[in-house]
């Protein structure tokens, strides 16, 4: 092909190219780019849990966990067991953290007796009486088969953020990953039903949900557990 035709043809396919990308919104994508989205299709969030679980989170709470009981001491409630939202805000500033969605998350550990186990559902609780609490909040524990998907509660308490990953999607496959890990390392070996009357030791994260609210429901809480230990 001469070299005058040649060039006619690339300026001829430009302009094609040009005209397509105004008229459909076409855009080019770079190798950088193009990298980026293929490294996000190959992430594996069960490799990258691996790698941190026992430093990044079972390590992280094990030495950042405040005492359950300390905490709940300084939420009142009222008589229907809803606390202001003000008084939490100080209360998770002093001893946890708030995300960027107004969720107050703890890193926690505490002793108590289990006085009620709920495996009806698969989304299966144990009521705990935490020891140095005589409070009205009632504590429970996962223990069923899955944690609810929208709970993110350790990732976030332990400081995994956003930032770290390039798609949103990576970042909620994290917490997936990691509620996984809590029910087949620290959930599966119980023995769920010679629980009831144990005294227990655990180590876990919270959150506590304010994104919207004034007043706050907490006649309860509950923990995902990294740790689980039943006394004999």
């Amino acid at each position: 092909m001469k070299k005058p035709l040649r060039v006619t043809l690339i300026i001829v396919v430009s302009i094609v190219a040009l005209a397509l990308m105004w008229k459909y919104g076409f855009t080019v994508v770079s190798t950088s780019e193009l990298e980026a989205i293929a490294e996000s299709e190959e992430f594996d969030a069960a490799e990258y849990v691996d790698k941190i679980w026992s430093s990044r989170i079972v390590g992280t709470i094990e030495e950042n966990a405040v005492d359950l009981s300390k905490i709940l001491s300084e939420m009142e409630t009222d008589a229907s067991g809803n606390a202001s939202k003000e008084k939490l805000t100080e209360i998770a500033q002093k001893y946890g953290l708030i995300t960027v969605g107004e969720a107050h998350v703890y890193m926690v550990k505490g002793e108590g007796n289990v006085i009620a186990v709920n495996t009806e559902s698969s989304v299966g609780t144990i009521e705990v009486k935490v020891k140095g609490y005589d409070g009205p909040i009632s504590v429970l524990i996962y223990i069923g088969t899955r944690i609810p998907s929208d709970n993110s509660s350790i990732r976030d308490a332990v400081g995994i953020t956003f930032g770290e990953f390039k798609e949103q999607t990576q970042y909620g496959k994290v917490a997936a990953e990691i509620n996984k890990r809590v029910l087949s390392e620290v959930v599966g070996p119980l023995d769920k039903t010679n629980l009831l009357g144990k005294t227990i030791e655990f180590e876990g994260a919270m959150t506590i949900r304010t994104f919207n609210l004034v007043n706050i429901d907490l006649s309860k809480v509950t923990i995902v557990p990294v740790k689980i230990v039943v006394k004999e």
